[in-house]
């Protein structure tokens, strides 16, 4: 979970600011100075934290405050905005446009993920619909090319790439040992070492095939030397790219400033994509020291695999981190994922309160192509990232498949009945044995089937309208009756009624609250 630990301190801090009787000075100081050091445990900068809490403290003035104002809110408020200005540089980055021939060149120190990262980008802008394309120019490090060409292939990327790295082709012997490895007669050219060359053959070759976003892997190293700097130079003006990106170890912290301002000292970085954020405790340094350099954040890698890589955007950030949920981004992977066309009948039968095995399978492969889920959940208003701790989350993740191996092995009849008495001995036996199953596991996921067919069953009061938006009263009468459902914490984490009523009046139109139960107009 990206800053897992910093959201959870500060969502901490704001909760205990929400359980006291009266906020006063001392309310709000405690407050701040719990914050200030998550913040500096966090590796953000101390400058940027003294100056986030001298502009909170300015902003929310308790004397001059009248006593009908929501101090509370005020005060969360405050705190959300400068955070969102800690890390806004306060301009976009280029942004690729479909159908436009666009290059994008990578640079960064050896061992930031660099590799891997260009192939996330890719994959990325593919599954939206653009024809993306890989140069491997880093003819440094021995087996760049053959990392970025596995990627390339398991992703279904073009790429374009030679040399098997300097110091081998340096070596008397190295065309034997080409041969001794397995690559024939490649040769001379295979072992082409100048980076320059090669990414302008590269960008050349996909113009001609019309991909529309080319992207430029280039060397790093593990010091900053002058060599690395002028052959990103060179690189940069072989290849023109109308975007650099500079990628960064998210562990390294506050160090971080220091590299940023010596790349963009020789080539215009114009974006920052941060890896390695999964759960590291010092990411906050990172994301701080690159905004101060005011060159925008666009992505982060929350993992190793191709679907961990996220888009950051400031607000939504925050106030995920905040335990605020980013409500906009959890409909968008909805959207994404749930085929609402295939689901005409589900509406009808869930406010029927008809939840069968085969309806919650359908719902498992939604959640499961959403993406990471502790990342998935941390969009919803009050959950803390630190419920989900990554261990936990790999591990939510293969119950899930259990789940649906077993009900692989089940009949037609079994997944649509709502009958639990179908379910006897011998056809639990015969599930286990389909499916390479204890019977003990089939009576887990039996039983959690019974768990979320109870709460469903509660749905089935919910007013879902049949187009536009929601009426205030629709809105109050169905968080009176979510109030009922939802589990006591849970409701207490999105902040009672009030934050209950405040998430129906996001959710807004019927659009949304379809796609929630998976079905709605793309």
């Amino acid at each position: 979970m990206v800053l897992g630990q910093l959201g959870g301190s500060i969502s901490r801090a704001l909760q205990q600011m929400s359980n006291a009787t009266i906020i006063d000075e001392k309310v709000l100081n405690d407050c701040l100075n719990e914050i200030t050091r998550a913040l500096l445990q966090a590796d953000v900068q101390f400058k940027l934290v003294r100056d986030m809490q001298t502009n909170i403290k300015k902003i929310v003035n308790l004397d001059d405050l009248a006593a009908g104002h929501n101090k509370r809110r005020i005060i969360q408020q405050a705190i959300f905005n400068e955070l969102c200005k800690m890390l806004d540089p306060g301009k976009p980055s280029f942004t690729p446009k479909k159908g436009k021939t666009s290059i994008v060149m990578f640079v960064g120190l050896q061992g930031s993920g660099k590799t891997t990262t260009c192939t996330k980008y890719a994959y990325y802008h593919q599954k939206k619909g653009w024809k993306p394309a890989l140069v491997c120019a880093d003819t440094f490090r021995a087996g760049a090319f053959d990392q970025l060409k596995q990627n390339a292939t398991k992703a279904k990327i073009p790429f374009y790439g030679r040399g098997i790295g300097k110091l081998l082709g340096a070596c008397k012997n190295a065309r034997a040992l080409l041969l001794e490895i397995g690559y024939g007669n490649a040769g001379k050219s295979y072992m082409e070492s100048d980076p320059v060359k090669i990414a302008a053959e590269g960008v050349e070759r996909f113009k001609k095939e019309n991909c529309d976003l080319i992207i430029v892997d280039t060397s790093g190293r593990h010091k900053q030397e002058a060599a690395l700097f002028e052959e990103m130079r060179q690189v940069s003006e072989a290849t023109k790219p109308d975007l650099v990106i500079f990628v960064m170890d998210g562990s390294i912290g506050q160090a971080a400033f220091d590299q940023a301002q010596a790349f963009k000292k020789i080539v215009s970085v114009g974006a920052v994509i941060v890896t390695k954020m999964d759960g590291h405790a010092k990411g906050g340094g990172a994301l701080s020291a690159v905004a101060a350099t005011k060159s925008p954040v666009i992505f982060l890698g929350t993992g190793e695999h191709m679907d961990e890589f996220e888009v950051f955007d400031v607000k939504p950030f925050v106030s995920r981190l905040l335990g605020m949920g980013d409500w906009s981004g959890f409909m968008d992977k909805i959207h994404e994922v749930v085929p609402m066309d295939q689901q005409p009948e589900l509406m009808q039968k869930l406010s029927e309160g008809h939840f069968t095995l085969r309806i919650m399978y359908e719902q498992f492969q939604n959640i499961l192509k959403m993406g990471p889920m502790g990342q998935v959940l941390s969009m919803l208003p009050g959950f803390s990232a630190e419920l989900m701790p990554k261990g936990h989350e790999k591990e939510s993740q293969a119950k899930v498949k259990r789940y649906m191996t077993m009900m692989d092995s089940m009949t037609n009849e079994e997944l649509d009945s709502t009958n639990p008495k179908l379910m006897n001995e011998s056809r639990i036996m015969r599930i286990a044995r389909g499916s390479g199953r204890q019977v003990r596991d089939v009576m887990e996921m039996l039983e959690e089937y019974k768990r979320l067919a109870k709460i469903w069953g509660k749905m089935k009061g919910l007013k879902i309208p049949k187009g536009g938006d929601m009426s205030a009263l629709s809105r109050n009468m169905n968080a009176q009756h979510m109030s009922k459902v939802l589990p006591p914490q849970m409701l207490k984490q999105i902040g009672g009624m009030g934050g209950l009523q405040s998430l129906m009046k996001q959710m807004g139109s019927s659009k949304d609250m379809m796609s929630m139960f998976g079905k709605g107009d793309k």
